[in-house]
């Protein structure tokens, strides 16, 4: 099956989520989610393992992995409240999950590998990654190599032999609805059929006919993705330049243009993109009226800090930058309703959450523009999202943090030029400026933690992003097209050493981290 071009809702903003990490948190909460279904929704007992020359070894309590797996293993969603309880929630529902670290030679630093029993006896073997953005790949089912990322209804069945699985996969391929891609893997001992379907199949059906070709195990899941995926799926550009070409002669705006894409990506119209999308803003909204409003919650580094800006603001204290200090407000408010496990939007991951919505936010209230104008600043800094998840990666893990914050101020720029009315090579030009300014950003945070020097990355990508903004609507020479920067952008973070991509190097290996990190760690004890 060939690759699915990106979505904004599916891999550039969103998802909708609580906790510290997109890559780390929603990722394992989707991958739990899957494992589930799996096991007939009624999971008994599992092993994960992570590889100790992973990311997730060292950091999968700090940054969420266990939190988000179990929920996703008890069918909770992580905007659910309570969800921080897990270990409680998973003892109540008499679910045992022991989490186990050693070198077993894993190819993906987020790599996750599953053991898992269900109630009535039945044995699962997982492979999965977290890609980034909390997107994920299902990769390996029973070792029977599938692909699996949340946008389709997926159907596994398993027969003795491949002759069964190709006379089911006949019978499919006639039947209504008629799957969108299925393949057969054969292995020593047994035949596993895949069947992918952009509508939800009779499974009554199926079963019946799986059945009658012999079949020995049968496994439905439902998509993780708010965006589903479709056989013939065309988009109408997936790069800056493709963009521009598209556009000659049509003149659209840069929102209109993220508005065409993915209504054509998703299947549906321009104006439920933008409802989806003024849906999400509303989301934004709400974490940055809670952290403004003051958050408390013991497991962080950071107490309540958002307040302090206006406060010196009366005082007289800070420099007269009035847009900027509103956008540190903002940007400093989400960061804190995230770090207080509380309802965020990883845009585009949870690390970085504060940077696009604090800087387009910020910026909209203090020049008194309206919500729908915010909603058109969002779409347009999601196609350029786009083109980065195209072309490059959301994860700190594979490419350091100009994926995640470099990329959020990216992002941020061209949407502040479309707030400000302004063209569509000018948000693109904006958007490489500040990208050319973020190469060989690594991702040392602090005592497994997604709060320092976290923060202060953010509030720097949206005083970047602002910069950036103003030289390219004043014309400043861009010089590097925006998709030679984001190529140039993805091969400087694959250099940098492996410390320096989330794990604990640089600050997080200062003495001052690991007192902090030890002080943590007696709180939750």
């Amino acid at each position: 099956m060939r690759k699915m071009p990106a979505s904004i809702f599916n891999d550039v903003i969103g998802p909708v989520m609580r906790g510290p990490s997109s890559s780390h948190t929603a990722a394992s909460a989707r991958i739990g989610e899957i494992v589930r279904q799996s096991v007939a929704n009624e999971p008994l007992r599992a092993f994960c393992d992570f590889d100790v020359n992973g990311s997730i070894a060292a950091t999968h309590e700090g940054h969420g992995t266990d939190m988000g797996f179990i929920c996703g293993l008890l069918g909770k969603k992580l905007t659910e409240e309570g969800v921080d309880d897990y270990r409680r929630l998973a003892e109540k529902a008499g679910v045992g999950v022991e989490y186990r670290v050693f070198d077993y030679g894993a190819s993906h630093p987020n790599n996750y590998r599953i053991e898992l029993w269900w109630r009535g006896g039945e044995h699962h073997k997982w492979n999965g990654v977290s890609s980034g953005g909390g997107m994920i790949e299902m990769q390996d089912f029973d070792s029977f190599p599938v692909s699996i990322v949340g946008d389709f209804y997926e159907v596994l069945i398993k027969f003795p032999d491949a002759a069964g699985a190709e006379r089911m996969k006949k019978f499919c391929c006639g039947a209504l609805p008629a799957p969108d891609f299925s393949r057969v893997e054969e292995k020593a001992g047994g035949a596993l059929l895949s069947l992918k379907f952009s509508k939800e199949p009779d499974e009554k059906t199926l079963r019946g006919a799986a059945e009658s070709f012999g079949r020995t195990d049968f496994v439905k899941i439902a998509p993780v993705l708010p965006t589903l995926s479709r056989s013939g799926c065309s988009v109408p550009f997936a790069t800056a330049e493709e963009t521009l070409k598209y556009n000659e002669g049509k003149s659209l705006r840069m929102w209109e243009l993220a508005a065409e894409y993915e209504a054509a990506r998703g299947g549906t119209s321009k104006e439920e993109v933008f409802e989806t999308m003024s849906g999400i803003v509303e989301v934004m909204e709400r974490a940055l009226k809670n952290g403004i409003a003051g958050t408390e919650y013991a497991d962080r580094i950071l107490g309540p800090q958002a307040h302090m800006i206006a406060e010196a603001e009366r005082r007289g204290a800070l420099l007269p930058c009035d847009l900027l200090n509103a956008v540190i407000e903002s940007i400093t408010a989400i960061m804190e309703t995230k770090s207080a496990m509380g309802v965020i939007v990883a845009a585009p991951t949870a690390g970085s959450c504060g940077c696009l919505p604090g800087t387009l936010l910020g910026a909209a209230h203090a020049l008194g523009k309206s919500a729908d104008e915010a909603t058109k600043a969002m779409l347009a800094a999601g196609l350029v999202g786009l083109y980065i998840a195209e072309s490059a990666t959301f994860a700190a893990e594979i490419a350091g943090c100009q994926v995640e914050c470099g990329a959020g101020s990216g992002m941020a720029a061209a949407g502040l030029v479309q707030l400000m009315g302004g063209s569509v090579e000018q948000c693109m030009d904006a958007a490489s400026m500040a990208l050319q300014n973020v190469t060989g950003l690594a991702c040392d945070f602090i005592a497994g933690r997604v709060e320092v020097p976290c923060l202060g990355k953010n509030v720097m990508g949206g005083a970047n992003a602002l910069s950036c903004a103003n030289m390219a609507l004043a014309g400043f020479d861009r010089v590097i097209p925006l998709d030679e920067t984001i190529a140039a952008l993805y091969d400087a973070g694959q250099k940098l050493p492996s410390e320096l991509r989330c794990t604990f190097g640089g600050l997080g290996k200062t003495p001052a981290a690991a007192k902090l990190l030890e002080k943590l760690k007696n709180i939750k004890k």
